[in-house]
Parts: structure tokens; sequence; C-alpha cells
């Protein structure tokens, strides 16, 4: 049998996905821990580095690892890709005979056991050092080592000084990391796809472009807004530092069996039914609704966006209202009940009767090839972000085979897999190559639940699964909200905002609305799916019935505070109230400094909560033992804090702290 574990073992690297079958992801600027298990067969000291090799051919880099977990022998070192393509990295491991033996010889002469046999070992080593075997090319640090190596062969210097001519930093630091390796042994090489720093980072608002610049009057049919109506909305989205617009479907709706106001299975003649009941005789995926405008008012919403620094991001949504041209173009593409008629979408208890699912198992390459032909079309109108709805009711390989081709030819373009389903195929999708993904927690509004989940979500998945946390969508108004009135809301949008690196919401919920269709639901009332829903918005901010000033702050801190831009390196702090949730985010700075931010959470909207707050000081990179000056990003005040500190939110005036420090003493 032959072995598969080289001389010095290198085991458990990370991050791996699929034991290595798949890339682990990462985006430009992000810092990413590479970390593995080294160690060797007695007690002679190891080194470690990861060899980080850039797409094309570009010359490696070594990063010096560091041993972090002496138990374990667990090593890590932080890696920070500069460019977009696929990169390759390994962890190549020696032993170190230099420091093996000032490590023995310390111990050796100290006990005066073999002094001088340790003393003439020394100095062959050093010889070997100075003569080439390392990267010593400047002549007065070879000079250096040459002289201590003949300190170590005086015979009338004492053991102890001969020992200190070798050891001290002017020759150690001419030796450098690479004086001596020996027994190298690499890892096997593993991939890292590193994408734009949108695949990670962002902040997204959801309109319906129908509902901006409506008209709604009793006695009179509705008028609905259009693209161009809707772009009059965009200076407020970007005033409130949102970096993606996402709109829903854009396309023509089909009047079979369209869905009325709150999903009522009849409608009227002005009803506009839903927008994810795609295709009428007017045209299908590849088409703008008549009522919204043409293909050039969308490219003007789009280049309005891009002039006020937003992307836009669209619906892809596969699947056809009864009315579809594919449905009679292309019969093929869908599932037939015995009785002969086209099967309609449902989850159960839920039937949508105006929405025709695909097969993808008559014509798979049909459908792939409509499925591609349709987003490079929107991608030639300058979309770049494409939000993928309900991708876990398609085969996973057909958007692995997807997203590959589009990206092979197109590495900026973003797909978000909205799929609230199981955990297994959420995972699925994200490996496939979807570079975002909605995740559980919206669902996720006790200490308990969220002490589990974030974990989950920064930790245990981050080496494929990036997720993007959404407070709410036109689907989705949970109960906490609906009860927990504008401080629930608060605290959501401060969760969603500092946990993760993308977080959205949907418009309205700056105004805090919060009616559901009926209790128990989590359907919102006059429904945006099924209706018009214009706003006031301008009378809402007369009013101060919005939460939008703290949106704004809560943007602009993920734009200037850099560990807020990452997603691994969320770690949870200690309270003693199970209504108070604590978390920092800490980031060492290429330029030297750390970025530390401590969020603290009354989770309780309706309730003033007190807690002491126990940090680890050592993990945030702080002076365990001095005392944090800390500013609150959301009031301004500012703060002594120390390993434990007392705090008390109340909802009626303050939900959370978010501290940033100014520094530490």
């Amino acid at each position: 049998m032959t072995p598969v574990t080289g001389r010095i073992p290198v085991l458990d690297v990370r991050p791996r996905v699929r034991d290595g079958e798949l890339p682990a992801k990462a985006v430009t600027g992000e810092h990413l821990d590479i970390t593995a298990t080294v160690f060797r067969e007695g007690h002679g000291v190891v080194a470690a580095d990861v060899v980080l090799r850039g797409p094309e051919g570009a010359p490696a880099q070594r990063v010096p690892m560091t041993l972090v977990d002496p138990d374990a022998d667990r090593w890590s070192a932080t890696v920070i890709p500069g460019t977009e393509g696929l990169w390759t990295f390994r962890v190549e491991a020696w032993a170190d005979p230099l420091a093996t033996w000032r490590q023995d010889a310390a111990l050796k002469i100290e006990a005066g056991v073999d002094t001088e046999l340790t003393l003439r070992e020394g100095a062959l080593l050093h010889e070997r050092a100075a003569h080439g075997e390392n990267d010593i090319t400047d002549r007065y640090r070879r000079e250096d080592v040459r002289a201590a190596t003949a300190a170590l062969r005086d015979p009338l210097s004492p053991p102890s000084a001969r020992l200190a001519a070798v050891t001290n930093p002017r020759v150690t630091a001419a030796l450098g990391r690479y004086a001596l390796r020996e027994l190298v042994t690499s890892s096997r090489p593993l991939a890292l796809r590193v994408e734009r720093r949108r695949a990670l980072v962002g902040s997204w608002y959801e309109l319906f472009p129908r509902s901006e610049g409506a008209v709604v009057e009793s006695g009179a049919p509705p008028v609905g807004g259009t693209l161009r109506t809707a772009a009059g909305r965009l200076p407020a989205v970007a005033a409130m530092g949102f970096d993606v617009v996402y709109l829903p479907p854009v396309h023509p709706i089909g009047a079979t069996h369209r869905k009325g106001p709150d999903n009522a299975l009849v409608a009227g003649p002005d009803d506009v039914g839903s927008p994810w009941a795609i295709g009428s005789w007017q045209g299908g995926h590849d088409t703008v609704h008549p009522g919204l405008g043409t293909l050039d008012d969308f490219r003007y919403f789009v280049g309005t966006a891009r002039g006020l620094g937003l992307e836009v991001a669209i619906d892809f949504a596969l699947q056809c209202s009864p009315d579809h041209p594919w449905v009679t173009g292309h019969p093929e593409w869908f599932h037939h009940r015995v009785d002969g008629t086209v099967a309609y979408a449902e989850n159960p208890p839920k039937t949508y009767e105006d929405i025709h699912p695909l097969d993808f198992d008559t014509d798979f390459e049909g459908l792939y090839a409509e499925a591609l032909r349709v987003l490079r079309h929107w991608m030639a109108q300058g979309v770049r972000i494409f939000r993928v709805d309900n991708p876990h009711t398609k085969p996973v390989h057909f958007w692995e085979r997807l997203i590959s081709e589009v990206n092979a030819t197109d590495p900026d373009v973003v797909f978000l897999a909205e799929a609230f389903t199981r955990r297994a195929m959420v995972h699925a999708l994200a490996q496939a190559g979807f570079q975002q993904s909605y995740t559980y927690f919206t669902w996720k509004n006790t200490k308990r639940e969220l002490t589990e989940y974030l974990p989950e979500l920064t930790r245990d998945s981050a080496d494929f699964l990036r997720p993007n946390l959404f407070v709410n969508t036109p689907d989705i108004l949970h109960a906490y909200l609906q009860h927990g009135g504008r401080p629930a809301f608060e605290v959501r949008a401060v969760l969603a905002a500092t946990a993760a690196p993308s977080w959205g919401v949907y418009a309205g919920y700056e105004l805090c609305e919060n009616t559901p269709l009926t209790e128990g639901t989590e359907d919102y009332l006059d429904s945006e799916k099924y209706q018009l829903r214009p706003r006031d918005w301008a009378r809402a901010e007369a009013e101060g019935r919005t939460i939008a000033p703290l949106i704004t702050l809560l943007n602009r801190l993920r734009r200037t505070r850099p560990a807020l831009q990452e997603l691994r390196n969320l770690r949870l702090q200690h309270t003693d109230n199970d209504q108070v949730l604590a978390y920092s985010k800490h980031l060492e700075l290429p330029q030297g400094g750390t970025d530390v931010v401590l969020v603290v959470v009354n989770l309780d909207p309706h309730r003033a909560q007190e807690a002491t707050v126990t940090c680890d000081l050592a993990a945030l990179g702080l002076p365990g033992d001095g005392t944090l000056k800390l500013r609150d990003e959301l009031t301004g005040a500012a703060y002594a804090w120390g390993e434990s500190t007392y705090v008390r939110l109340d909802p009626a005036h303050q939900v959370a702290h978010v501290l940033t420090t100014e520094e530490a003493s």
C-alpha cells in the first residue's frame, strides 16, 4: 500500500469544499484564513507556508503560517486575493533544523549536557545556512551569520555566550524563515474561485416598478407606474446607501387564472395580477410588460441607476402563465396530468393556478438553450445580477452548467438563489455556483436561534455559501414584525446589516408596514404581489413614520467599517440575559491597526432589558487588562468598557449599541 501521508503530515487543509472536488469561494480584497494541521514525529520544530497562485500562471505568493492552536497542531495564515479568477493554494511544511537546534541547545547548555557536541552541531548548521542554502543575498547579513558561526567554535568563550551569539535578533533576522528547510512536504493544490466584491458585499432594495408613480383612486381604474416613474424613486434608494435595486419580473403577465387582490382566485378587469405569472400574447421572458414601458425604458432605468451608483438586479423566474408563448410553442417543456392538461404549480396546501412549472426531463437541451438565451438578452441590457426564483424546484446540475457557462464569458454576473428549502438543497445550490443565497434568517428571531444560526452562516458553510440576510420579502412578513412595531423593524435591520456583508429589504420596510392578511399568516394585507401599492414617501418622512435614517446610517457604517464587509469574522460575545445578543466583528487591517465593531441588541421589542456583556478581548486583538474607549455609532455617545460591562437598552429609545473602538488603553 502506498502511503498517503507525506513525510511531514499536512492534514485537513481548509477551506475545502467536497474534499477539494469544488473550489472554495472568496472575493477580491477578502481576508481569507487558510488553515491546516501540521506536525511531525518527536519534538522537532516544523514550519509552514501557504503557497498561493493566482489565475493565468501568475507568480506564486508565499504567506507564512502561524501556529494558532498548539494542542491541535493547527496552523493558520490570512491571504487576501487581489484579482478575480480561479486560484489555487497549497500548504507547504518542512522541518526546521535551526529552530530545532536552538530549542534543544538552550535546554542542553543550561543543563550542561553534551555542551561541546551541541555547539559543534550548531556551527555546522549555521555554516550551511551561510553558504547559500537560503535566501541570504545581502553580504552584510551573510557576514553576521558567519561571525556567529565562528563564535560557536570559540573554545575560550563560555557556552552560554556562544549560544547567545547565534540567538540574538540580528542573526535570527539575517537567517529569516528559510535558512534551512528539510523534509519539505506539500499538500495537494486546492482551488479557490475569486469573484468581484458584489458577490459578497451589498445592500439590496426590492421595489415593484408598477407601484412607483401609480395612481389608485376610488371610483376610477387604477393607473400603474412605469419604469420611468420608478426611476424617480432611485435617488432616494441611493441616498439610503443601497448598492443594488432589485426588480421582480418585468415581463407581460398572463390573463388566464390571473389572481385578484390578496391572492383571490378571480380577478376583476382592472386587476394587475402577479408578475410571477410570466407571459401572455404580448411576449414572454425576453419582453417588457407594455404597462411598464419598452426595452428602451428598461435601459433608461438601468442607466439612471448606474449613474447613482446602483446596480440593477432582476428576477429570473423559470415558470410560465398559461398564456406564455412557450406553452403552445413547446408543450414538451411542461408537466401534463393524466387528463392531458398542463399542471399548475403547487406547494401543498398552496396552489398557484396562474403558474405552470417546467419539466426539465423531456427536452433538457432545448430548455437549457432558451434559458441561456434569455439570460444573455438581459445581460445585453446592462443587467449583471439575477435573483433566481425558486431554484430548488429545478435540477441542481442545470444551474451548475448554466452559471458556469455564463461566468466563463462574464465572470462579473452574480446569481442570488431564492431557495427557502431544505438545508441540503440550499448548500448544493451554493456549491453549484450561486454567488449568494437567501437564508432562514427571517425566521431566526430568538437569542437561541440566532446564536445557533449565525455561526453556521459565518463559519460552517462560509467556504461555499454567501448569505444575503433579507429582513422581509413580498412573501414573508414574520410574526416578530407583525407584533413588534417599529422597534422590531429596527432590531432586525441592525442584525441583518451588521451580521453579514449582504442584506436586503423589500420596499415598505422603512415604513414599518406590518399588517398581515390574517392572523397566523406571513402574507401582507393588500399584498403588492397582486395589486398596486403606491406609497406617499414624502408624507411618511414629514410625519416621522420612517426608519430610513437608521437604514442610511447602517449602510454608511457598512461602507466605512471594513470589519462589516467580511463574512467569517463574526464572534458571539457572552451576555447573561436571553433577550440580549452581543457579537463582534474584528479585522486586522493591512495598513496596520484593527477595525472592531461590537454589536449589542435588545431582542425584546416591547420592554427594556438589562445585561452584563462579557467580551473576549484577546479574540478581538485588544488588551485584556485595559479599558476600551468606544463610540456608539447610532447615537454618537462615548463609553469606556471593560471586559464585563452593564448595558440597558429600552426599545422605546434605542434597540441596540453599534460600538466601534477609538483606542484601547
